[in-house]
């Protein structure tokens, strides 16, 4: 697909709007401010895990300090700049000119420029000019915002030096995640916005694995995240029937 129209303008835009809130961990990204430790601990995990047994200086026990990570989809940075922290080198992309901004001043407002910069490009475009540059991709749910998700999973690949780890997330298509993911947090429990997502755009694990697959990938791990409404608490489980996590690794 042409790097051009892997995108949905109304995807974008809905993003967009909503660009002041990223940082209220009280407004319309509240999830994600909970579930990113969850999050930024299952990829450090999976980063060590990769590393393990290869003949680089940056030996597994590191995590994510040192390593030179991109963050695809990257919106007003919660996950990349959590990275950071780590002592990770870390480029957040996304086509989200305003999401973009508030990433940018809040990476300034917490003293992390040196370490976290944004750029407002598509990946596609991004890793033809940054090939094999990364240890470590991320792309946390974007693939089912997109009109062409293999796509994202390739040039993950192509980004990505040899032995290098990405961890990719989404929501599965099944009767439980309309369910949950829509009916439940949308509609019920108000965790997201009406319109969020789209059904049908969900992906399955199968397909998820067949893409990485195809890319050159080799699976290192996939694991399902949980919420309980009455607790209000998320967690990890191995079931994956909703919103889930896929880590794979570019062979040597």
């Amino acid at each position: 697909m042409n790097t051009a129209t892997n995108v949905d303008p109304s995807e974008v835009d809905k993003f967009n709007k909503l660009a002041h809130e990223w940082w209220d961990n009280t407004g319309a990204f509240a999830t994600l401010h909970q579930i990113n430790p969850l999050r930024l601990n299952w990829i450090e995990q999976n980063v060590k895990r990769g590393y393990q047994g290869i003949d680089t200086d940056k030996t597994a026990e590191t995590g994510l300090t040192g390593k030179k990570i991109l963050d695809v989809g990257c919106g007003g940075g919660i996950l990349a700049e959590s990275m950071a922290r780590r002592g990770a080198d870390v480029t957040g992309i996304d086509l989200g000119a305003e999401n973009l901004k508030a990433a940018s001043v809040h990476a300034e407002q917490s003293g992390l420029s040196q370490t976290l910069r944004y750029q407002h490009i598509p990946v596609e475009t991004f890793a033809a000019t940054h090939s094999g540059q990364f240890d470590v991709v991320t792309c946390m749910e974007m693939l089912e915002h997109v009109p062409d998700p293999s796509a994202i999973v390739d040039a993950c690949f192509e980004l990505l030096a040899p032995g290098g780890v990405c961890v990719l997330s989404t929501i599965n298509r099944s009767p439980k995640s309309y369910l949950f993911a829509i009916i439940g947090a949308e509609y019920v429990l108000r965790l997201l916005d009406r319109g969020t997502h789209d059904y049908a755009k969900f992906i399955t694990p199968a397909e998820l694995d067949k893409m990485a697959q195809n890319a050159g990938f080799a699976r290192q791990d996939i694991i399902g995240l949980h919420y309980n409404p009455l607790t209000k608490r998320y967690w990890l489980a191995q079931n994956v029937d909703v919103n889930y996590m896929l880590a794979v690794q570019r062979p040597l």
